[in-house]
């Protein structure tokens, strides 16, 4: 039995993107079975569709809490009988009352070398300024494990980027989506799956 992955986006899903190119090759052990998004707008939504996985939008502002908010992914996740939740560009911070929930089977990609430019304000182009403002000459991407600290979980593996001469925020981010994010997420969702795989045997 394949594991049962849900992708959590909220904007252009280009990691979800590489998750679903991987599918059959790289990522064997597990399917995506449904893409979640807190914004109905999110482009990602429409590349879930056009791979034909289905999707579900829930917005924080319409639970009107944390809780319920979450309550509402957990009700979505029970229904897809989900395994493995990955965080794939998902801009909110989930509560040690949900991470707790799922020990060892929440992942998220975040592009520096953890604990380099990392958590709580620390997303996006935010990570490759910063990281060019203090002048490193080596970045990268990291997956690690979801708890309640941001950034803050176990390590998965990781993959370094060289910063160039010349770079801008917007020339590093797409060196470290290519080079790092689109092969690491992949390969590490495997991982995850096939250990889990092993357990349910």
């Amino acid at each position: 039995m394949k594991m049962q992955i849900a992708v959590l986006v909220s904007g252009g899903g280009t990691n979800l993107q590489a998750l679903i190119d991987a599918q059959g090759n790289t990522l064997t052990s597990g399917e995506i079975a449904v893409v979640i998004s807190g914004n109905p707008n999110a482009y990602a939504l429409q590349r879930a569709q056009n791979a034909h996985i289905a999707t579900e939008i829930v917005e924080k502002k319409r639970c009107g809490s944390q809780e319920a908010f979450e309550a509402a992914i957990e009700a979505v996740l029970c229904r897809y009988k989900i395994d493995v939740i990955v965080l794939a560009g998902f801009m909110t911070i989930l509560s040690e009352n949900f991470t707790k929930k799922h020990p060892g089977r929440i992942l998220n990609i975040h592009p520096s070398l953890i604990p380099s430019f990392c958590g709580e304000g620390f997303y996006g182009l935010r990570v490759h300024e910063a990281a060019l403002r203090r002048g490193v000459k080596v970045t990268g991407a990291t997956v690690h494990f979801v708890n309640e600290i941001p950034d803050g979980g176990q390590i998965i593996a990781q993959k370094a980027v060289d910063v160039l001469p010349g770079d801008t925020p917007e020339s590093l981010q797409k060196r470290v989506m290519e080079q790092a994010e689109w092969i690491l997420l992949p390969q590490a969702t495997e991982a995850v799956c096939a250990a889990l795989q092993e357990e349910t045997l």
